[in-house]
């Protein structure tokens, strides 16, 4: 569903709330708008929004719910100022049950108009789990950025959220064929026959040739990558290498790094007394490497299906084993 445009379209997921999603989008905001590009920032929690707040806004005059309810025409004229310098805010929609569960056509009129809002980078704060609505929105996204922590739980959940995304995404491709779709539905029912993505494509082959083609070429261009928050070990700081390794053995893909966030007391007294300034202390270590995956971000041609210049890492196998085993087991 991903499509070129002006804009440059990141979503910010992983499937798990407390891992320091909107955080992360915030700061993420704040460094490609210190580069001197116009950003916009999207609170995707439809039902449960908070980045306005986050961001010092108590009461938003207009909401993401005037758009969806179409009581004004168009997605930009709910997009206002924010207190940071060279960020907008598209805040999102109060808790009414309605607009948490967006309809088809709601949520198509959406994305088509995200791709006209004035900015360089528009950043889509996604919320927590894996609803269709969050999955559509983070495939829809050319940049797709997974955040987790080094916690076992976290590693569990962002690696499913990876796969379910991806099985979003293929789904979506064989809509109309009954086949595939079966052996997705078998797949999704917990099918013993099927367990890797090799054994998917092998009986998608068996099929026809030329759609587990199609297939494979979905699965090269599929691309999201990784951004571990919270590292306070050198265990945590390997975190992305272990689901680099798990998504390569299990989904046949290979997650890039796009980089780590150190842990930062600063980072939560910033959230706790909603004052973001904080974060621009000099020397601040979680502001410096959102610098770093900011200008990276902005390094990476729209195309892009690895990162400029950077190898991928490998996980170490006891690593890796460890976390199958709890993949399998969870």
């Amino acid at each position: 569903m991903a499509h070129q445009s002006h804009v440059n379209i990141w979503s910010i997921g992983g499937g798990k709330g407390g891992v320091g999603k909107s955080m992360v989008t915030i700061g993420l905001g704040i460094s490609l708008a210190r580069l001197g590009n116009r950003v916009i920032l999207l609170d995707g929690d439809f039902g449960g929004a908070n980045l306005h707040t986050l961001m010092g806004l108590r009461f938003p005059a207009v909401t993401l719910e005037d758009f969806l309810l179409r009581k004004v025409a168009r997605l930009d004229d709910v997009v206002m100022p924010s207190p940071i310098d060279g960020i907008s805010l598209i805040c999102g929609a109060d808790d009414i049950l309605g607009v948490a569960n967006p309809t088809y056509h709601q949520k198509i009129r959406l994305l088509r108009e995200l791709e006209e809002l004035p900015a360089d980078f528009l950043l889509i704060d996604l919320a927590a789990g894996t609803s269709i609505n969050i999955l559509d929105l983070f495939n829809h996204s050319p940049g797709k950025i997974a955040v987790f922590t080094g916690y076992t739980t976290s590693l569990q959940n962002v690696y499913g959220f990876i796969k379910c995304a991806l099985f979003r995404q293929i789904s979506q491709e064989f809509a109309k064929d009954k086949d595939v779709s079966e052996l997705l539905r078998q797949e999704g029912a917990g099918d013993e026959e099927v367990l890797t993505m090799d054994d998917l494509v092998d009986q998608v082959r068996s099929v026809s040739p030329e759609k587990s083609l199609r297939l494979l070429n979905l699965l090269q261009e599929f691309k999201v990558f990784l951004v571990t928050n919270m590292v306070k070990t050198e265990q945590d700081a390997r975190s992305a290498e272990i689901i680099q390794k798990v998504c390569a053995d299990f989904l046949n893909i290979t997650p890039p790094i796009l980089g780590s966030l150190p842990f930062d007391p600063l980072v939560e007294k910033a959230v706790n007394r909603m004052a973001l300034p904080l974060l621009y202390q000099k020397k601040n270590p979680f502001l410096k490497s959102l610098d770093e995956i900011a200008n990276r971000m902005v390094c990476l041609p729209r195309s892009s299906t690895a990162l400029p210049s950077e190898k991928e890492n490998s996980a170490s196998k006891t690593s890796s084993g460890l976390l199958k085993e709890t993949l399998q087991t969870g």
